[in-house]
């Protein structure tokens, strides 16, 4: 019985709340229109959201998104309009909500999927939890953007990389994204590549301490100076040219680094070692190496 008390008095207590301008509350939806929304805020009244302030996103729909039953979490407007109502603004409270998930968006490096949703002079423009976010043309793609007509209603992939709640500044970037698949998938490529491999490649660069082999599909490799020749010589480019065909072997792979080695490939020509001639005499189908066996058969004259 005196749980039910208390819980009647704070009901009653909840009644009577005043409710004030920037205040963020949390209502039932009672009702959906195409013009409002009304909330249950528990209190002597009820909360009205027009429409132009449920999202900034141009493509929301109140009736496929919003439903009776819904809780959603609204700031307030006006304390008691015309009509006795409190005014809200989800448009508001989502937004302060939605700043703070797109900051965390940033630091967690999250790939969103989006749909560019207009073009403007030097980007294009999406919506990220109904904010409106940039993505400069530059960012758009690995390599130049002509037309960003062609990006309208394309769905991409983006990551945030600048919030700026008080200037309202979201900066995105697909950019980000392809970089980091890119890498990854060079990552793999070059793991693919077992030690002991032999390739044949094209010199790409010339550097004082080795040069670069294109071995193709967008991977490359060291040659270090120690490995190219079995001769010693004082760079590279004594022995090669950039665009020269070589055969290589794999001697290292590591931290997205191969290693490589012409001079394992030649062929080692071997230079005989002298031998001394080995006499070797025998007696009686022994060796023999005394003085006397040595010395027999000569005659000595007095």
């Amino acid at each position: 019985m005196s749980e039910t008390m208390e819980q009647f008095e704070k009901e009653i207590d909840a009644s009577f709340r005043q409710f004030k301008e920037g205040d963020m509350v949390t209502g039932t939806i009672v009702a959906v229109s195409d013009d409002e929304v009304t909330l249950d805020l528990q209190s002597y009244t009820q909360g009205i959201i027009k429409a132009e302030e449920i999202s900034a996103d141009p493509a929301y729909s109140i009736r496929e998104n919003l439903s009776v039953g819904q809780e959603v979490t609204a700031v307030v407007l006006l304390a008691e309009d015309e009509n006795g109502n409190i005014r809200l603004s989800m448009k508001d409270a989502n937004e302060t909500l939605a700043w703070e998930k797109v900051k965390e968006y940033m630091d967690q490096e999250t790939i969103l999927s989006l749909t560019v949703g207009g073009v403007v002079k030097g980007g294009v423009i999406v919506y990220v939890e109904g904010l409106r976010g940039f993505i400069p043309a530059s960012l758009l793609s690995l390599g130049y953007v002509e037309d960003l007509n062609e990006w309208l209603k394309k769905e991409i992939e983006a990551k945030v990389t600048e919030v700026n709640p008080e200037k309202k500044r979201l900066i995105l970037s697909c950019k980000a994204v392809l970089l980091e698949k890119a890498a990854k998938e060079r990552e793999r490529k070059v793991n693919s590549i077992a030690v002991g491999s032999i390739l044949t490649g094209k010199v790409e660069s010339l550097q004082t301490y080795g040069a670069f082999i294109d071995l193709g599909d967008g991977i490359s490799g060291l040659v270090h100076i120690s490995q190219i020749s079995q001769k010693r010589i004082k760079k590279p480019g004594e022995v090669l040219s950039v665009g020269d065909e070589v055969k290589v072997k794999v001697i290292k792979v590591e931290d997205g680094k191969i290693g490589l080695s012409m001079k394992v490939l030649e062929e080692v020509t071997e230079t005989p070692e002298k031998t001394e001639e080995v006499f070797d005499y025998k007696e009686d189908g022994e060796a023999s190496t005394s003085l006397g066996s040595l010395l027999a058969g000569f005659t000595f004259d007095e």
